[in-house]
């Protein structure tokens, strides 16, 4: 059988007691003869769909040999399940390393279904890279003044448009003003009458930023960025006269979230006229040309240029409706990238974390399916979506790489019956990297309506929002967000100054059983307010967040707006810029119990925002600042009035001793104050994934943030 020990445990621990997974993991490997580890049929680049597939390479005649697409195996395997109903063994298809083209999405149905005891596998041959490419490689390209251009009937037809260009596997971008950093809303405008209440779909501009004269108006587009949001807008008029442009859509709320006031951030993208740097591009649709100016280097003749064609690389297509579920399929070492994304007509504007976009990988109605050793890259949005009624599948050992949104989403925004929520769903051991590129506001990992779900062992990395996001209700109401683990992450490099209200995790709604352990978080920085370590957001209740370790955040390490009876122990929170710790909104109920934790900074305040009503509790906690200042309570109250008052009355004030502080080695010494407040070592020794981080981008990141403008 074809299936490794991590896949065959994470499947079955849950369970079962670990120690008989493993043995009957190694009695059932026993038993398999070797004649089952070889593949029922192959795919190679070299292949023919006439061909039998049941060889590895074609014939010297050319009689026979592998398969040329997975979509000709797919119906292979189909055909052979009818003849072969009772198999026992698992289907297994190797694929051949090189790149696959697609014609058209790979769509798995019911009918591709393989069984508990008979798992299909798609697995890359061993040591091969099978590359499932949504795009086209470009060719044909003519040099002329340092710039290469190609002309594609299909662009100039109106059949085909693209906002992503990739050289060699990094993304360029499209020309955008400013060069560098952004413009500034010069004033907010009243909503036109077609857009009435719905949000605003216009503003006043500075100077000659935005111009009626620019090539393809249509083209051109605009980048609001608001609080934790960003929209993405075509224009639909210039008056510049007025100094005012309007857009064919609008923001989502014309409460201040969804606002375009006056010193608001934007950018505009894709101005034909502004097209002059290395690794800048322009696709001139009424003519089909595509200009590129190289990055040094570059060669035309050497340089494979990738523009995306397809939506979706592959999705996973049951039917929840009629609980006809796509179940036991594997897939192993696979590549999947350049999926297409083009901004509709009205442009794309949602309230958070971009979870209207779907993935390069999509599913519905998926069960006890298996991504495992797995690359999502190059995508316009998500790598990877688990939706309606995905349960019990696993994403394992992946790199997700270099996306326009963000990594994995887990449920639905909607709350669903049980039937159909996302739940018990495992993302383990991946690399979630470089997120945000063409939709800053999305996140590295994001929970819905969705339990028991477990996020272990993941790096997530470079994001302008958020790392892990969990819940989707606001406030007290109904929420399927339950039960679920996140634990062993390490998320840094988060916000990055781009965008505010946000945190390494970030919460909502009911928690209950969800536990949020040995994750370390740091390097999470905003734009404006709220750059948090872990943030219990609108209505987080009942969450566990224990042996935490938080450091380097704006804001705070720690943050609830509001909740109920959340408990936050053993955890270690240092060196944030602002406030260490952050309470918002006075509630009549025990916010949270803030209980052993070590707090340890050289700068800000310990409590910041507000602690009015005294309904939380702080007990056996370890203070300490390295500049000498003294240690007070909310609003500069002395300690012993703040103890007084209830609060910290058994905690201490001294140095935890940490190994290395300045190096944020944060192993207690020896001897440390904290033991006798019962505060536990963290040993975050293996935490993130064990795969290696792929290289940021050697192209500009999009967008760049501007050290120059005045933050908050």
């Amino acid at each position: 059988m074809r299936i490794t020990l991590r896949a065959f445990l994470n499947r079955h621990t849950r369970t079962l007691n670990p120690l008989l997974a493993l043995a009957l993991f190694l009695c059932c490997a026993a038993s398999i003869p070797a004649a089952a580890q070889a593949a029922d049929f192959f795919v190679a680049p070299t292949g023919n769909d006439a061909w039998s597939g049941k060889l590895a390479e074609p014939k010297a005649d050319k009689s026979d040999g592998p398969f040329a697409t997975l979509d000709k195996a797919r119906a292979a395997v189909a055909e052979m399940r009818k003849a072969q109903a009772n198999r026992a063994t698992p289907v297994t298809v190797l694929i051949r390393g090189g790149n696959y083209s697609l014609a058209s999405t790979l769509t798995f149905t019911p009918a591709d279904s393989g069984t508990e005891i008979s798992p299909t596998i798609y697995a890359a041959a061993p040591n091969e890279t099978p590359v499932f490419s949504a795009g086209r490689v470009l060719s044909g390209f003519k040099v002329e003044n340092g710039r290469w251009t190609l002309v594609i009937p299909e662009v100039k037809d109106g059949k085909w448009n693209f906002c992503q260009l990739w050289a060699d596997g990094q993304r360029r971008f499209r020309p955008r003003l400013p060069k560098n950093g952004y413009f500034l809303i010069a004033d907010a405008l009243p909503s036109t009458e077609k857009t009435g209440k719905k949000g605003f779909d216009r503003f006043k501009f500075a100077d000659d930023n935005i111009k009626g004269t620019w090539a393809n108006l249509s083209d051109v587009e605009t980048i609001v960025f608001h609080t934790w949001t960003m929209s993405r807008f075509r224009i639909a008029n210039v008056d510049e006269a007025q100094k005012a442009v309007t857009f064919t859509g609008h923001t989502r709320s014309t409460q201040s979230w969804g606002a375009m006031p006056k010193n608001r951030r934007y950018f505009v993208e894709n101005v034909k006229e502004a097209l002059s740097e290395p690794g800048e591009w322009y696709l001139d649709r009424p003519t089909g040309v595509l200009t590129y100016i190289p990055m040094p280097g570059e060669d035309p003749a050497k340089t494979q240029m990738i523009a995306p064609v397809l939506d979706t690389v592959l999705v996973i297509k049951g039917d929840p409706d009629k609980d006809q579920p796509v179940a036991h399929l594997t897939f192993r070492g696979l590549t999947f990238a350049h999926n297409n994304w083009v901004s509709p007509a009205e442009g794309n504007s949602y309230p958070q974390a971009e979870v209207n976009l779907r993935a390069a990988v999509t599913a519905d109605g998926a069960r006890n399916c298996l991504f495992e050793n797995c690359t999502v890259r190059n995508t316009a949005n998500y790598a990877i979506d688990l939706g309606t009624a995905c349960k019990n599948n696993s994403v394992v050992n992946c790199t997700l790489d270099d996306m326009g949104a963000g990594g994995v989403k887990l449920g639905t925004t909607n709350l669903p019956s049980e039937a159909k929520q996302a739940s018990d769903n495992i993302v383990k051991n991946c690399v979630i990297a470089h997120g945000g590129r063409l939709h800053p506001a999305a996140v590295g990992v994001w929970i819905g309506q969705s339990p028991n779900n477990t996020v272990d062992h993941n790096t997530i990395t470079d994001f302008y929002y958020t790392g892990l996001s969990l819940g989707w209700t606001w406030g007290y109401g109904n929420h399927a967000g339950q039960h679920n683990t996140l634990t062993w992450n390490h998320v840094y490099n988060i916000g990055q100054a781009v965008l505010s209200d946000m945190g390494g995790f970030y919460s909502l709604g009911n928690a209950e059983g969800t536990t949020l352990n040995h994750n370390l978080f740091h390097d999470i920085d905003s734009f404006d307010y709220g750059g948090w370590g872990i943030y219990f957001d609108e209505g987080t209740t009942h969450l566990l967040a224990e042996n935490n370790i938080v450091y380097h955040a704006k804001t705070g390490g720690f943050h609830q707006h509001y909740g109920k009876e959340n408990i936050f122990r053993n955890n270690i929170v240092a060196f944030s810029r602002l406030d260490q710790l952050q309470r918002t909104r006075d509630e009549e109920h025990l916010s949270f119990t803030f209980e052993q934790n070590i707090i340890y900074f050289d700068q800000g305040v310990l409590f910041g925002s507000n602690w009015k009503n005294d309904h939380f509790k702080l007990s056996r906690n370890l203070y300490w600042r390295t500049d000498g200042k003294p240690i007070v309570g909310w609003h500069d109250t002395p300690w012993t009035a703040w103890q007084a008052k209830g609060h910290d009355v058994d905690s201490v004030i001294a140095d935890p001793m940490f190994v290395d502080a300045a190096k944020f080695n944060l192993t207690l010494k020896p001897g440390s104050p904290a033991e006798k407040l019962g505060i536990k070592p963290i040993d975050l020794t293996g935490v993130g994934s064990t795969l290696p981080v792929p290289a940021a981008p050697k192209a500009p990141a999009f967008p760049i943030p501007d050290a120059k403008l005045p933050r908050k």
